[in-house]
Order: C-alpha cells, then sequence, then structure tokens
C-alpha cells in the first residue's frame, strides 16, 4: 500500500491548486497524508484483525478529524451507528489498495473490496470503483500485463480505458465520483514506464489530485514491482508511528503469506 500512499502525500499540495503538467517537485515543505491515507491503513489493519471496516474506518477518523474527509464521511465516522450513505464517491477505492495483497484470488479481492466500499460507499458505482481498481492492483501484482488489466477491467466495470491522458485533460476538472476519477487514474497508470512517472502523469490531469495519483499508485507499486527507495523513505519520514505500526505489520503479514 506504499504506492497508494505516495500517491497521497505527492499529490497532498496539487489538490486544490492543480498542476496540468508532470513537471513538478515531488516533494515540498506542505506534502502530506490526507485521509486517502488514513483510510488505506485502517483497511490494512482490518485486514489484519477482525475484518471489521466499519470499526476501523471510525477508530481512524477520531485519530485523524482533520485529514480531509467528505461532508457525507465525516457525519458517518462520528456516529457509531449510521448506516451507509449511498455514496458513489472515490473514497470507496482510494482506500482499497490493501484488499489486493490479502487475498490470492480475484473473486476473494472482489469480495472483500465490496464489504470494505459497502459499510459507506453502497451505491453501485461505489462498489464498482473499489472493485475496478482492487482488480486492476490484484492483476498487476499477479504479473498481467497492462493490456490484459486494460481490457479484464474494461470488460467487468464498463470503464473506458482506450482514452488517452492527452484528450482527458485539457477539459478534466475536479470529479471524486468512482466514474469520474478511477479510470483516469488506471488511465494514468496504463500510460507510464515507471512508479514515478505513473504519479507524474496521474497529477497532470488535475482534479482530485491526491485521490487519483494515490489509486494511480497503487497499481503502478504493483506492476512495477514497489516503490523507489528514495521515494519511500520520503513518504515514510512523514508518517506517524501508528501508520507506519501497521504498514510493518501489513509487510509481514505478506510476507508470513
Amino acid at each position: 500500500m506504499i504506492g497508494a500512499i505516495a500517491g497521497d502525500v505527492i499529490g497532498s499540495v496539487f489538490e486544490h491548486r492543480n498542476n496540468k503538467s508532470i513537471e513538478f517537485e515531488l516533494f515540498r515543505s506542505g506534502s502530506c497524508f490526507t485521509d486517502d491515507t488514513v483510510l488505506t491503513v485502517a483497511t490494512a489493519e482490518a485486514l489484519l484483525t477482525d475484518g471489521d471496516f466499519a470499526a476501523a474506518y471510525r477508530r481512524w477518523f477520531r485519530r485523524y478529524p482533520s485529514a480531509g474527509y467528505g461532508g457525507m464521511f465525516r457525519v458517518w465516522a462520528r456516529s457509531s451507528s449510521a448506516g451507509p450513505y449511498h455514496s458513489f464517491g472515490n473514497g470507496s477505492a482510494m482506500r482499497v489498495s490493501p484488499v489486493a495483497w490479502a487475498f490470492d484470488h480475484l473473486d476473494a479481492v472482489c469480495e472483500a473490496s465490496r464489504a470494505s466500499a459497502a459499510v459507506t460507499h453502497d451505491h453501485p458505482d461505489g462498489i464498482a470503483g473499489a472493485q475496478a481498481l482492487a482488480s486492476a492492483v490484484y492483476l498487476a501484482r499477479m504479473g498481467h500485463d497492462k493490456d490484459q488489466i486494460r481490457s479484464a477491467v474494461s470488460r467487468a466495470y464498463r470503464y473506458d480505458l482506450d482514452r488517452t491522458l492527452d484528450s482527458i485533460r485539457p477539459n478534466y476538472a475536479f470529479d471524486v465520483t468512482c466514474a469520474g476519477s478511477v479510470p483516469e487514474a488506471i488511465i494514468a497508470f496504463l500510460e507510464s514506464e515507471d512508479f514515478e512517472g505513473a504519479i507524474r502523469k496521474a497529477i497532470s490531469l488535475g482534479g482530485d489530485s491526491d485521490t487519483i495519483a494515490c489509486m494511480a499508485g497503487a497499481v503502478a507499486e504493483a506492476y512495477y514491482g514497489g516503490v523507489p527507495q528514495s521515494i519511500e523513505r520520503e513518504v515514510l519520514s512523514r508518517l506517524p508511528d501508528d501508520m507506519l505500526a501497521v504498514i510493518d505489520a501489513f509487510k509481514v503479514f505478506r510476507t508470513a503469506d
């Protein structure tokens, strides 16, 4: 999940100051984790423990209540009993990447992705976004090539992944829906040549920059065999100890598996 967190941290300074170029400084003094990272860590913790995604999301929200969550999620997270709110936002997809590493069958990945999404994002598009992103990560880590990933995700979720970034970028604006950001993140990965390039291309679209980069980074990490050490070190240095503990535990879990 370091790839997702790296995309979030690098993209954090561009969310409301879009950069329609791949040329920018990767890390700035204000580069920091946002809700994307908090909830990705929460997903990993749920997978490591009791599988209670709702409890994990609420618990981590309370630890970091000012990380930039959406309004509806904040209302949900402050309640101990609120049910899902039929969201089709990309919050379900930006937090799902650990699921793709926790299971070794695509059906299991899709089922767990549905479970992680449905506690809040029970709209069909919210569930599809989580499943599509997790499927792309899973297929990438299992060695499928880009054409296979494009074809499988397009067929299963009816996303148009044949578009190019150059055709999307000029008119692309802030869009927090799954349908309007998950395909774009996957396309940024598909056009990349390495991990850093995937992050740069994702951010160059503009819009919800940290989340698009988070999603693209999740797939790129799996496809390119990890995150460059220089980027990983910089990202980890910006995270608190409780997040680092979950990340380390998840690494051990994957190694043991």
